[in-house]
């Protein structure tokens, strides 16, 4: 018998690569039908400023948006936000755009707050944020030039125009918090939901 006991597998409503890897390297199935949502446009009309409460709204807006179109199934929402200082930040949409949120984070505290959504028929079934501090180490302008010349277009991916996974470990001094929580999705959290819904052997 497999862990997996849902008769489909999880839809996840994003087109992070993370994402899919962390929920297929824990031995949940995915399909992934990513959601296709304004999210400045979401953010905007909801008028909310915490960072928690953001990534809530878009993650479950994610969910929602999909699950309109899955009845039964389980949809998987995630999203996450970087906030320094009481200020947000979203992806850098150019090198010279995450050039300069990369010297502004440089040897100071931010934090990720990643939220989880799952929807089925519908309706909300679970939600959950958590937060990470990360530290960034005080670095050179030539380091910073390397690092976004080798990165390339992968600064563009991440809101914090880094992927701790890969290069942007040479970023930073130290980290608290969660490493999954820091890829932008909660697995503990919604491993311990899937457990209690009956889809994952307990």
């Amino acid at each position: 018998m497999g862990l997996w006991l849902a008769a489909s597998p999880l839809i996840l409503a994003s087109k992070s690569p993370i994402r899919r890897a962390v929920l297929l390297a824990a031995g949940l199935p995915v399909e992934v039908r990513a959601a296709d949502i304004d999210e400045r446009a979401i953010e905007s009309a909801a008028g909310l400023d915490h960072p928690g409460a953001v990534a809530a709204l878009l993650a479950g807006e994610k969910a929602r948006k999909v699950c309109a179109d899955t009845p039964g199934r389980l949809v998987v929402g995630a999203d996450q936000t970087l906030s320094l200082d009481g200020r947000r930040y979203s992806k850098p949409q150019s090198t010279a755009a995450a050039r300069d949120q990369l010297m502004t984070l440089a040897g100071r505290t931010h934090e990720l707050h990643s939220a989880v959504a799952v929807w089925r028929d519908n309706g909300p079934a679970f939600e959950h944020v958590e937060v990470a501090r990360l530290t960034m180490r005080p670095f050179s302008p030539a380091f910073l030039d390397a690092y976004l010349e080798t990165a390339g277009e992968a600064i563009s991916t991440s809101v914090g125009g880094y992927q701790l996974e890969r290069l942007g470990v040479q970023l930073f001094d130290r980290i608290e918090g969660d490493h999954f929580v820091i890829l932008g999705l909660p697995l503990l959290a919604l491993m311990s939901f899937l457990r209690q819904d009956g889809s994952l052997v307990a």
